[in-house]
């Protein structure tokens, strides 16, 4: 496994740097699957955060903590890396066990989930009041429509802690 250690707003100790590494190569011993793990030590004022991505053959697991102390949060950050760890290594196995046992061909269950509902309906310009007032209307989550201003396509999503977000693309 290749570890690289970033750091932001601070500079790397050697003691600081055996000690994330000691931590995050543990994982290697449960999960021999690990190509790359990338940390992140930043510091800002009395936050201290450590951010890790393991890469597990092609799937990321990610963590981060915040505390007052680095060593604190790599400790905080490992613990909840652990535990993603092993949910993914039952994940795992219960998928080898499954195969064993069903009568699906192997080919059949690794297929990307199917499309089952197909909706279709025009799109028409409309500013973005008028989109939120449609969406309530409808009593909907999200709502696409054609930003009359912008001319673009744009996604209106209720939050939640409702207010709404609106995604535009960049050109």
């Amino acid at each position: 496994m290749n570890i690289i250690i970033n750091c932001r707003h601070m500079d790397l100790t050697k003691n600081l740097k055996d000690y994330a590494e000691e931590k995050i190569g543990k994982f290697n011993k449960y999960l021999n699957q690990i190509t790359e793990a990338t940390v992140t030590l930043s510091v800002e004022k009395y936050r201290h955060k450590a951010e890790v991505h393991l890469n597990v053959n092609g799937s990321v697991l990610q963590a981060e903590s915040i505390t007052g102390e680095l060593y604190s949060s790599i400790d905080e950050v490992v613990e909840k890396l652990a535990r993603q760890v092993r949910k993914h290594k039952d994940k795992i196995v219960s998928q080898r066990k499954s195969r064993g046992k069903s009568d699906i061909p192997a080919e059949s269950m690794e297929t990307a989930p199917s499309i089952i509902k197909n909706k279709s309906y025009d799109i028409k310009p409309m500013s973005l009041e008028e989109a939120a007032m449609q969406m309530d209307l409808l009593d909907k989550s999200f709502f696409i429509f054609t930003n009359a201003s912008s001319g673009n396509i744009n996604v209106l999503y209720k939050r939640n802690d409702g207010n709404f977000g609106l995604i535009e693309p960049i050109k």
